[in-house]
């Protein structure tokens, strides 16, 4: 398709499709022990801190790796920046499920993973940029987010199902044999789309997919300075902020919230509940993104969707029954998610002529600093113990929670606030106008 002098290539989707995928993989990895966490203990001989530093290694690695993924990003490209992660991804992938039953061998692979993840997913708005038009990024962001949740999903809903058809014949626990296969798989599959990104992936079209005026101009550093210049954007990174560090802590403590309403710590409650968030945040993901792209408007869309998590997270709060807890969640699901990959994009056209890496690269940032500070605040001033985990009967759950989920449902109202405070992006609107 050629357009006022410019090209767009019909192989964008087959870029970004193996970019997605690589996206999904990597979150296949983080969180491939979370519902195993408890098998893990007893098989690894470590404590509980071990398991879970297995996936929190990730919001770690990403504070420290997220500014050197961003300069690489801009300064080779996708094929070599995100090419490092892809690398990673299948090096470290493919050598945790060889060496499963070495825990040391485990860490190290866990941690290198980690190192991978900034250098995929600070790639997002990069991706769309440098292949799609201005009205198509928010989908195409939206695509990949979407693989990031299935990817999600994926772990949480077949990793112990997996394990277990490896059990050996007449056993009751997982056993380390069980596990390794599971990572022997999940490292094929990591193996697989770091070849398919490799192979499939070029750096650029021969034409770029924009206006010249579209096209950034900062370099990664120049085009940070100008991001923390832009009061829209500092509103926006103030709104991912409290949005993602939320959500990471409700889905921390999905189980807690759960017990203070009276259903069975881990029970199938609580796992039901943040199934739904995440299945209704995959069909939020599908569907508003590319409203955003057809109506031209980032602003409106973004107050919607904020304006939309509020029943959600206000039931979740003070719901107690499952049929309303399930709605709720997946209300919250399908405004949160959809504002996600939405919000990504909108940042980087606000910062413009910054590079599309920097501004993603900064929200996601926010988010991994508030998820760390919600959580520890939340464990720490609410005392939650394994102890509190394993009695759902405590009177102590209830109080415990509810001052946080009041709390979240303020902080929500102040994220519809700000996000009425923003300005249209004039990328979009430009483009709306040209059209």
């Amino acid at each position: 398709m050629e357009t006022s002098g410019y090209k767009v290539y019909g192989y964008r989707w087959v870029v970004l499709l193996a970019f997605a995928l690589l996206n999904g993989v990597i979150q296949l990895n983080w969180i491939a022990f979370a519902p195993i966490t408890v098998d893990c203990i007893g098989l690894y001989n470590t404590t509980p801190f071990w398991i879970v530093f297995l996936s929190m290694s990730f919001m770690a690695v990403y504070m420290v790796m997220s500014v050197p993924a961003l300069f690489i990003i801009e300064r080779y490209g996708i094929r070599v920046g995100v090419g490092i992660g892809a690398v990673l991804t299948g090096v470290f992938g493919y050598l945790r499920g060889v060496y499963a039953a070495d825990f040391t061998m485990v860490m190290l692979s866990q941690i290198a993973l980690a190192v991978a993840q900034p250098f995929i997913m600070n790639a997002m708005t990069k991706v769309a940029a440098d292949w799609f038009p201005i009205n198509e990024r928010a989908t195409a962001t939206g695509v990949t987010a979407l693989f990031q949740f299935i990817g999600i999903i994926a772990a949480m809903a077949i990793t112990k199902p997996l394990a277990q058809s490896y059990m050996a014949a007449g056993s009751v626990r997982l056993d380390i044999d069980a596990v390794a296969h599971v990572l022997e798989i999940y490292g094929m599959v990591s193996v697989v789309s770091a070849v398919l990104f490799l192979v499939l992936v070029r750096n650029k079209p021969a034409t770029p997919p924009c206006h010249a005026d579209q096209v950034e101009k900062f370099a990664v550093f120049a085009g940070l300075k100008h991001i923390f210049q832009q009061r829209d954007v500092l509103l926006l990174l103030a709104i991912f902020f409290i949005g993602l560090g939320m959500f990471n802590a409700i889905t921390t403590f999905i189980d807690i919230i759960l017990a203070s309403k009276g259903f069975i710590a881990g029970g199938n409650e609580a796992g039901n509940v943040g199934a739904i968030m995440m299945i209704a945040g995959i069909a939020g993901a599908i569907i508003i993104p590319p409203i955003s792209d057809k109506i031209r408007k980032r602003k409106v869309i973004m107050v919607f969707c904020l304006t939309g998590m509020l029943p959600g997270i206000i039931g979740l709060t003070f719901a107690s029954a499952y049929v309303p807890l399930m709605i709720s969640s997946a209300i919250f699901g399908f405004f949160f998610m959809a504002a996600a990959p939405m919000g990504y994009q909108y940042a980087a056209e606000l910062s413009h002529p910054a590079p599309e890496e920097a501004s993603q690269g900064m929200i996601v940032l926010s988010g991994q600093i508030s998820g760390v500070i919600f959580i520890t605040i939340m464990a720490v001033l609410g005392n939650i113990t394994m102890e509190i985990l394993a009695d759902a009967t405590k009177a102590s759950h209830s109080l415990v929670m509810t001052p946080f989920m009041i709390g979240f449902i303020v902080l929500s109202f102040v994220n519809v606030v700000l996000a009425l405070m923003m300005k249209e992006s004039s990328m979009i609107r430009s483009e709306k106008e040209s059209n």
